[in-house]
């Protein structure tokens, strides 16, 4: 039986793109996963990895929430 994902479609994004739209270098996008404060990637191969836009987006949402609250 072939597994079905209800859900829309995830699109994966690299560093590179994270580090775009979130506007963190690299080491602190490691910082900041070491410490659970960031998405896990999701393991491509041996030696690739990316992340799921949603989560990022979520991530990103949630701090401006944050900075909001008065």
């Amino acid at each position: 039986m072939a597994l079905q994902i209800q859900d829309s479609p995830k699109q994966l994004i690299r560093r590179n793109k994270v580090e775009e739209i979130t506007s963190l270098s690299r080491s602190r996008i490691y910082a900041l996963m070491a410490d659970d404060d960031f998405p896990k990637p999701v393991r491509l191969g041996s030696m690739s990895v990316a992340w799921v836009l949603a989560d990022v987006e979520e991530w990103i949402n949630a701090r401006i929430a944050q900075s909001r609250v008065a």
